[in-house]
């Protein structure tokens, strides 16, 4: 029977936000176990949802004990594929991860959903799922808990990536909007100057009494 995990959290940034900072996560600070990140396949659907698969490459450093279920050659990367899909219409991101490789040592399988928070305006609710599971006779339910505890570990690092790609992805917003303003204020700088020169150099007419 496989481990099950679930938590609710709330991020603070909008939906657009967070879905863009989605696809800008890698590479970052906190996640450099995860070495490559390639698409395979994208499509947009008639009702204008976004469909994604993914496939990437993760270190996976096994405890001492485990290393006895690995030949001395097997790899040690692990090879995982995400599924997504982006709604804009419901304003949801539906994301589902599995590994493909050491399944019998464990498999984990995750769903993430990204929902715009019905409460906080400014907020995204995100729902995360997990099936962790073992075919190692007489060693799956430690090995189901050490999974557990990894999971859970990686799931910290995954949220500070993803923090780490919104402030960037905000900054780079600020240093914008922030051009932007200079820009249109300089634009109108220029244009009130061209004005009162162009009033300057005109002829000026006599005063008119009455």
């Amino acid at each position: 029977m496989a481990k099950y995990f679930c938590s609710s959290t709330e991020i603070k940034s909008t939906w657009d936000h967070v879905a863009s900072a989605f696809w800008q996560r890698y590479p970052n600070p906190f996640s450099t176990h995860v070495l490559t990140e390639d698409v395979v396949y994208r499509e947009v659907t008639a009702d204008r949802r976004l469909l994604s698969r993914r496939l990437l490459m993760k270190t996976n450093r096994l405890p001492r004990w485990a290393e006895r279920f690995f030949p001395g050659g097997m790899s040690r990367c692990v090879f995982i594929v995400e599924d997504s899909i982006v709604d804009p219409v419901n304003r949801s991101l539906t994301t589902y991860t599995w590994n493909l490789n050491h399944t019998t040592l464990m498999s984990v399988e995750e769903r993430c959903v990204f929902q715009d928070s019905a409460e906080q305006p400014a907020a995204t609710q995100l729902k995360r799922e997990a099936w962790i599971s073992s075919s190692i006779y007489g060693f799956s339910k430690p090995i189901q808990e050490f999974g557990l505890a990894r999971f859970k570990s990686n799931q910290v690092k995954a949220m500070k990536g993803l923090e780490y790609a919104l402030s960037n992805l905000q900054g780079e917003t600020s240093q914008r909007l922030l051009r932007d303003t200079v820009k249109d204020t300089s634009g109108k700088a220029k244009e009130a100057a061209s004005v009162l020169a162009a009033a300057a150099a005109a002829p000026q007419k006599p005063p008119q009494y009455v």
